[in-house]
């Protein structure tokens, strides 16, 4: 029996960190790989793209011959995070995610995708920060996580055990 009903949007907000490409794969593995051809949701991925001048952090003379040098590095990188973003899910089987790259701070581009895509959950990577770190550089997940208007699933690279 047909449905027409739209499935509800996943949205995994990715970076270019290993943390993130775990997350991504144990979305994948879990909500995705599993279900074959008929997925529970409708997986949308979500990198930001840190502006130049926010990346650089720095004003005053020379600072703007700069910026458009690191633009380009922070495209790059972008599309490195798509493009491997894109592998994994077809390496799963997975052939119609949506993948977008929206410049901002990555708390508020991902919170805001979660409303664009009315997402009824969020999956991001922990980076494993301390307290120190996490209070200092803040946390995405941490943030999200108290502003996401859905549930927020915070997915944890487990430690290596020696």
């Amino acid at each position: 029996m047909a449905t027409t009903t739209e499935k509800q949007a996943m949205v995994v907000g990715i970076d270019d960190s290993e943390h993130s490409t775990y997350a991504l794969q144990w979305i994948l593995d879990h909500f995705f790989a599993p279900f074959a051809s008929n997925p529970p949701f409708k997986l949308v991925i979500v990198h930001a793209k840190p502006t130049a001048s926010s990346a650089v952090g720095l004003a005053g003379p020379g600072a703007a011959d700069v910026l458009p040098y690191v633009d380009a590095d922070l495209r790059k990188i972008a599309a490195r995070v798509v493009e491997k973003a894109k592998e994994l899910c077809l390496s799963k089987s997975v052939h119609d995610a949506v993948v977008e790259v929206v410049e901002g701070d990555a708390r508020n581009v991902i919170c805001d995708a979660v409303e664009k895509h009315h997402a009824s959950i969020l999956a991001v990577g922990s980076h494993g920060y301390g307290a120190i770190k996490r209070a200092v550089l803040g946390s995405v997940s941490d943030y999200c996580s108290h502003h996401a208007h859905c549930s927020v699933m915070i997915v944890k690279k487990p430690k290596i055990k020696h």
